[in-house]
């Protein structure tokens, strides 16, 4: 497990470590909330779209050669981030860094799921829970390490860090992580038209979502005859690269993707949203912001722990979507003179869904994808995510404009409980997760 979690965590802590860099990095070159977002997005754009073609190359190539490539790249991306060129330059560093840290989830529960079919295990949950548990650790710490790096050491120590962390994952899975047998070797030819068709739609649709208006409809126009070129390219492939009649047909793996999604467009709104408000509006130095995430962070972790059990998915999923709703409600009477109390126990809330979510989500993915494709269908998993990700940048970008002012933060709390409440609808029609529950059950009384 260790090698597995060093390289799972490289992505998430990339993810946060940026949230209390934006107002630095915007200082040191003069630009805004609407530039600095970038910062965000392409990580989560490179991601988005890496994360089924690493889990491809998984499936193919075997998850040990998948994990030393990308843990080189980590690397890589932590040296250059470290040169001050731009606020661009710096953009398409963390596009490196989003390709790179996309080997650890999918490695990870291809990894996962093979062991468990060896040893005649079904969900191994208390393993996805510290798979989740860990990643969720280092994902609410991540706002709380960067401001005090930031404080130490200036911004340029937030790219850094990946040095001392992506060598370590290299180190760990090199002497654990079992060497690829023969047969995880390519049998047949790599959909090359599919990733690319794949890419390009869901490139030009992220470049939409990021600055929507009608004179960019175009872009929209251009992602949809993309995604049909891609889905005609799919469907006549003989190995595709995402095999769209299973997918269509697996009504359970849709569902868990689409709650991940809403799930984390809230989430990740808070986490950069929220911050971005306590340093501009409220006037905390970063790390004092970062460290009012604390209770975030550790109700989350806390939550996640709690959750390694393969029963009562369902009710954790309808919690995050209630916990979420509840914050998204409070937010709306947050203002310039809210005591700090309660400003605490808003992220407390937030946390409880963040560390509930994954695990719950993960567990479902898990009983409904087949071994043979966990790789793909665990890359697509965490491209929903980073779509939500994304749109929340977008909608923090929209709602704040030129300042992260609370009427702003009001706005994003009215976006924030039409996700809530969709996240619950979702959630409570899905009988698949009913009938998923009986089986465990039936499985576990057997045993």
């Amino acid at each position: 497990m260790t090698p597995l979690v060093a390289s799972a965590v490289l992505n998430p802590i990339n993810s946060t470590l940026i949230a209390v860099a934006l107002v630095p990095i915007g200082q040191a070159f003069g630009a805004g909330p609407g530039r600095t977002a970038w910062l965000i997005s392409s990580l989560y754009l490179a991601t988005a779209i890496g994360q089924p073609v690493v889990g491809l190359l998984v499936d193919r190539y075997g998850a040990r050669r998948v994990l030393l490539g990308g843990a080189s790249v980590v690397m890589v991306a932590g040296v250059a981030g470290m040169i001050p060129i731009s606020v661009e330059w710096l953009t398409g560093v963390r596009a490196v860094l989003g390709i790179g840290t996309c080997a650890g989830f999918p490695a990870a529960m291809a990894v996962l799921r093979r062991r468990a079919d060896e040893i005649g295990e079904g969900v191994p949950a208390r393993v996805l829970s510290v798979l989740a548990m860990s990643s969720q650790t280092v994902m609410v710490i991540g706002p709380t390490l960067g401001g005090v790096l930031i404080a130490l050491f200036g911004w340029p120590a937030i790219f850094a860090v990946n040095l001392p962390l992506a060598g370590i994952s290299l180190v760990l899975t090199l002497l654990w992580v079992p060497k690829d047998t023969p047969a995880e070797k390519p049998a047949e030819r790599i959909d090359v038209a599919g990733i690319a068709l794949f890419s390009a739609a869901l490139l030009v649709l992220l470049c939409y979502l990021m600055e929507p208006g009608i004179g960019d409809l175009w872009l929209l126009a251009a992602a949809i005859v993309l995604g049909g070129l891609f889905a005609r390219v799919e469907l006549r492939a003989r190995k595709p690269f995402i095999d769209l009649r299973m997918l269509a047909a697996n009504g359970p793996v849709l569902r868990t993707y689409s709650r991940q999604a809403l799930s984390f467009l809230a989430i990740y709104t808070i986490m950069f949203g929220y911050v971005q408000w306590l340093e501009e509006a409220r006037g905390f130095a970063e790390s004092a912001a970062g460290l009012l995430l604390l209770p975030m962070s550790g109700i989350a972790v806390g939550a996640a722990a709690l959750s390694g059990r393969p029963t009562g998915v369902r009710l954790r999923l309808l919690l995050v979507g209630a916990a979420l709703l509840a914050g998204s409600v409070a937010l709306l009477f947050v203002n310039d003179g809210t005591a700090l109390i309660w400003l605490l126990v808003l992220a407390a809330l937030f946390g409880l869904a963040q560390g509930l979510t994954s695990v719950a989500n993960q567990t479902t993915l898990y009983r409904e994808t087949p071994a043979e494709t966990m790789g793909t269908a665990s890359g697509l998993f965490r491209t929903a995510q980073y779509l939500g990700a994304i749109v929340a940048a977008t909608v923090i970008a929209q709602c704040y404009g030129g300042h992260a002012d609370s009427g702003g933060l009001h706005r994003l709390a009215v976006v924030l409980i039409v996700t809530s409440g969709l996240l619950l609808i979702v959630t409570a029609a899905d009988r698949a997760l009913v009938r998923a529950e009986r089986r465990e059950r039936d499985r576990r009384e057997a045993v």
